[in-house]
């Protein structure tokens, strides 16, 4: 049965969407068969892994409603092993509905929906990374509730830990009240400019608070990392030799070594 892991940061702009492509696709370079569902109405994970929102005839708004199947909303990316359920801007409004259905429907619970649907698929994958909207709601509470555990990306800038209590919070008000089981995986710096000592003392900082739950792997600012989602490609192809590239295989190797044999 595959592990879930949610990528969760109620701030934009820290590296979700980011990593959660670049995770994805290598998990799946390491021989993982791994499934990326795009949780952010904005659909950037969507567009940065090659797919045209055009084509799109079913997604995961479709699948959390109830109106398809899950299995026939996963589309297999160009990359072996790598399949994704894609996003649409019909996902903003996933919030009212479910809070509507909540109100009127008795037994109805507005944050399984996710959980329940991925019931179905689990075996059949090693990974399911779930993308989440910078965003503190019922989408987000879907995945807690769904998921095995949770990585959270920190930008390695000034107010790196400004928020990181709110979300330390929803975390364990999920275990409390949803999810039991769910775990902290790990913590990812992203974004760290060598050039400054700020980017050194917030990684300090981040050490200090989070201790052995952060990563080695720091990801780096880089413009390729930026660029390759333009394209469509993780960074591995679309710059496999790049500093990004390489940093986002060993994080894929830590996510493993720290999984080991384990069975979910």
């Amino acid at each position: 049965m595959g592990k879930v892991i949610s990528l969760v940061n109620q701030k934009g702009g820290v590296g979700k969407t980011t990593t959660s492509i670049n995770l994805s696709a290598s998990l799946a370079v390491l021989g993982k068969k791994v499934l990326l569902i795009d949780l952010d109405p904005q659909g950037n994970t969507t567009t940065g892994v090659g797919i045209n929102k055009g084509d799109i005839n079913k997604s995961i708004y479709e699948v959390l409603t109830g109106e398809c199947n899950i299995k026939d909303a996963i589309v297999k990316t160009k990359y072996d092993r790598f399949f994704v359920i894609p996003s649409t801007i019909n996902l903003a409004g996933l919030n009212a509905e479910l809070l509507e259905k909540s109100r009127t429907q008795a037994g109805y619970k507005k944050g399984e929906q996710l959980k329940n649907c991925l019931a179905t698929v689990r075996d059949d994958f090693d990974y399911i990374i779930l993308d989440c909207p910078p965003a503190l709601d019922v989408i987000t509470t879907n995945a807690l509730t769904a998921s095995n555990s949770v990585i959270i990306p920190v930008q390695c800038e000034f107010f790196a830990l400004e928020g990181i209590t709110q979300l330390l919070k929803t975390i364990m008000l999920a275990q409390k009240t949803l999810n039991p089981s769910l775990d902290i995986e790990g913590v990812l710096l992203t974004m760290l400019d060598s050039r400054t000592n700020l980017g050194f003392e917030v990684v300090e900082d981040i050490r200090s608070f989070f201790k052995e739950k952060v990563y080695n792997t720091i990801i780096p600012r880089l413009v390729k990392l930026t660029e390759a989602p333009s394209h469509g490609e993780p960074i591995i192809t679309y710059e496999p030799k790049s500093r990004g590239a390489e940093a986002y295989l060993n994080l894929a190797k830590e996510v493993i070594e720290r999984n080991g044999n384990k069975q979910y």
